[in-house]
């Protein structure tokens, strides 16, 4: 959208430190917390931008049209499929200077909604949008009502956006969707897949390094990974949707695998790849899950041992079958329960990279601030390192010699 504003001749200001003509903030409706947050957005930057024109688009002006509606700090509501069209919808406001709502039916779309050859980038790695929208509806879950159903974007597409990005000077790039593991499921050749994308960015000169979003686990065959590991450019570290480590609870969260056939995922990655990481999320506090439940996910997860777990206290989501189903947990409880995992994430965390003092690791840095510069290994590991040199965007090896829950620490001699 950014970029879609700089082609049209306008200027993009810092919305904490300036006052703007537009004001545009792009919404998340994945819980009711997301859905408050969005509001407070808003009405923040009324506050300070009175006289602006104040944009709602995304997730939750997709599907709650109605409500932003009638917020008097808003002017114009548009859904996701609205977004390529930005300027044109913000200058016809220019125009008649009353409230627009544009918010199209998004489960009718049924083609990947190109904004364009993506040039605006501010990281050193880049993050390639290839597929939206999901077909899984997990009970818990309002995005298949947000982004629609799959669709994937064209291989040709996929191709020509990083080759723009190489010219950047940027090294690695994150392929990403809302189910990525999907990708292809829409194409009329049957034979596409996301391991036939991933072959074809392995070509690209310039790049060094693919790193995958969040995966369905049961893309991860045996097939796949022998594919997998011929891309010399593909980072080992690969983040898996849990949610629950017990069966019961997974089948009421409508999801397509047990624990049995997930742990057998988890050996083959690491069977594949012996320095591989392993990230998930996993929600506590499901309706309906008793202690005897919990403790299952507990046992799985430290079965597992992840290198990191995102911990999420269930939140009802109004308009999922999980919201209206009975048992639902308290407060007090799900708090307990995310702490037990956070602790035995923050655990496992902190084990794997004491195992990394003494090491060498490869490093693409990233940032700096006060002449620390910050970056990642190939499988995902946050490396400090102080030095004088400019490293940014630059691989180096780097010995470490110290190790903390969130990163690790290089020596400076």
């Amino acid at each position: 959208m950014i970029q879609k504003f700089q082609e049209s001749g306008y200027k993009i200001v810092d919305a904490d430190e300036d006052i703007s003509d537009i004001c545009i903030v792009n919404t998340c409706t994945v819980t009711n917390i997301a859905d408050r947050k969005s509001r407070q957005a808003l009405r923040k930057v009324k506050a300070k931008n009175k006289n602006s024109i104040i944009v709602a688009t995304g997730c939750y002006a997709q599907s709650y049209k109605e409500e932003l509606e009638k917020m008097p700090e808003i002017d114009m509501v548009l859904g996701n499929e609205e977004k390529k069209d930005i300027v044109k919808y913000v200058e016809k406001y220019f125009e008649q200077k009353n409230k627009l709502i544009y918010v199209n039916d998004i489960s009718k779309q049924k083609e990947f909604d190109e904004m364009g050859e993506i040039s605006y980038t501010e990281k050193t790695r880049a993050v390639v949008k290839v597929q939206d929208g999901c077909n899984q509806f997990c009970t818990y879950c309002i995005i298949p009502y947000a982004r629609g159903r799959v669709r994937s974007r064209k291989i040709e597409s996929v191709i020509k956006e990083i080759e723009n990005i190489v010219q950047k000077g940027i090294k690695e790039v994150v392929i990403t969707g809302i189910h990525l593991a999907s990708y292809g499921k829409d194409f009329d050749d049957d034979n596409i897949g996301l391991i036939d994308l991933l072959e074809n960015i392995n070509k690209i000169d310039g790049i060094l390094r693919i790193r995958l979003g969040s995966l369905e686990p049961k893309i991860i065959t045996e097939e796949f990974m022998q594919r997998l590991t011929k891309l010399d450019k593909i980072c080992h570290s690969f983040h898996l949707s849990l949610q629950s480590g017990c069966d019961e609870t997974l089948k009421r969260m409508n999801r397509k695998y047990t624990t049995s056939e997930f742990k057998e995922i988890t050996q083959r990655l690491r069977k594949y790849y012996d320095d591989v990481i392993l990230t998930t999320d996993v929600i506590v506090g499901f309706p309906g899950e008793s202690d005897e439940e919990f403790n299952k996910t507990y046992q799985f997860l430290k079965d597992i041992k992840f290198y990191k777990m995102h911990v999420f206290p269930y939140s009802p989501r109004k308009g999922t079958l999980a919201a209206k189903m009975p048992n639902q947990i308290q407060g007090n409880i799900k708090n307990k329960r995310s702490q037990q995992l956070i602790e035995l994430s923050n655990k496992n965390q902190k084990e794997y990279n004491e195992k990394l003092i003494g090491k060498t690791v490869q490093v693409l840095f990233e940032e700096s601030k006060e002449g620390i510069f910050k970056g990642h290994t190939q499988n995902y590991i946050l490396v400090e390192y102080k030095t004088e040199e400019n490293l940014e965007n630059k691989l180096k090896n780097i010995k470490i010699k110290k190790a903390d829950i969130e990163f690790v620490i290089g020596c400076t001699d």
